[in-house]
C-alpha cells in the first residue's frame, strides 16, 4: 500500500511573550492509502496542532511532511491552499457552511476554486450530494437543515474533489447520539469504499469506530495501535 502521510520529527513551538510551548515534539507518523486513523487526546495535547499540520493548515516549525510524495514543509501559504483544496477534504465539528448558500452551492464551492466550469462542478456536486443520501435537499440552505443533514451536506463538500484524505474535525461534536451513529456510518461506507480517513476526537467511543488510535499527550505521541475493537454501528441507514 502506498504511503499517503509520513512526518518525520516534526515539531511545532509556539512562543507567547517569555512563555515557549512545545506543542508538538518530534512527532513521526506514517499513514497509508486507505487507512482509518483517529488522533486522540485531552486538550492540550497536540492533536489538532498535529491535525492542522497534517491538513497544510499551518506547518511544522522543525522535521518534514511527506504528501503524496511531495515534501510540503516549507510552502507558502498559496501552495498550501491548493495542496488543500486539491487533496483533503475537511469535515469540521460546526459544519462551515455558507449560511446564504444551498446544499449545492455549498458542495460545489471547492470546484470553483479548482477552477471547474459550472455545469460540470453542478453534476459532480448533485452526484456527491446523492452518495449522501441528499439530493432532494440541493435547493435547501442550512437554516433549512437538520444538524445530520449540514454534516451529511459538509462530508459532500469535503469528498466532491476526490480528495487523498478526508480529514474530519471532531465530526460528531455537535450531534445527538443517534445522528452521531448515523454518521459514523456514513464514515465507515466512505472508509469501506476505499477513502483515507484522519478523525480527530477526545471522544473514545468515537474513536474506536477507526481502525487504528494514535494517542498524543503533551505533544508526543503516547501509543498508536490497531484496534482491535472496532465499533460498528447500529443504524440501517442508507445512502
Amino acid at each position: 500500500m502506498d504511503l499517503v502521510i509520513r512526518t518525520e520529527k516534526i515539531s511545532k513551538i509556539y512562543k507567547m511573550g517569555s512563555e515557549v510551548i512545545h506543542a508538538l515534539q518530534s512527532i513521526t507518523i506514517d499513514i497509508k492509502k486507505g487507512e482509518y486513523v483517529a488522533f486522540m487526546g485531552p486538550s492540550g495535547s497536540g492533536k489538532s496542532t498535529l491535525m492542522n499540520i497534517v491538513g497544510c493548515l499551518d506547518t511544522s516549525t522543525s522535521g518534514t511532511y511527506i504528501l503524496n510524495n511531495h515534501d510540503v514543509s516549507d510552502l507558502t501559504e498559496n501552495q498550501l491552499a491548493e495542496i488543500r483544496n486539491k487533496e483533503i477534504g475537511f469535515v469540521f465539528q460546526t459544519f462551515n457552511l455558507l449560511p446564504r448558500a444551498t446544499s449545492l452551492e455549498n458542495v460545489a464551492l471547492p470546484l470553483i476554486y479548482a477552477g471547474i466550469g459550472k455545469s460540470v462542478r453542478e453534476d459532480r456536486a448533485m452526484q456527491t450530494l446523492a452518495s449522501v443520501g441528499l439530493d432532494d435537499r440541493a435547493s435547501h440552505k442550512p437554516n433549512e437543515l437538520s444538524g445530520g443533514q449540514r454534516q451529511r451536506v459538509a462530508i459532500a463538500r469535503a469528498l466532491v474533489n476526490n480528495p487523498s484524505i478526508i480529514l474530519a474535525d471532531e465530526p460528531t461534536g455537535n450531534l445527538d447520539s443517534k445522528t452521531s451513529y448515523d454518521i459514523m456510518d456514513l464514515f465507515k461506507k466512505l472508509h469501506d469504499m476505499g477513502n483515507t480517513i484522519i478523525m480527530v476526537t477526545h471522544e473514545d467511543d468515537i474513536a474506536h469506530y477507526a481502525h487504528r488510535i494514535v494517542k498524543l499527550r503533551d505533544g508526543l505521541v503516547e501509543s498508536d495501535q490497531r484496534n482491535k475493537n472496532i465499533r460498528h454501528t447500529i443504524t440501517s441507514t442508507s445512502f
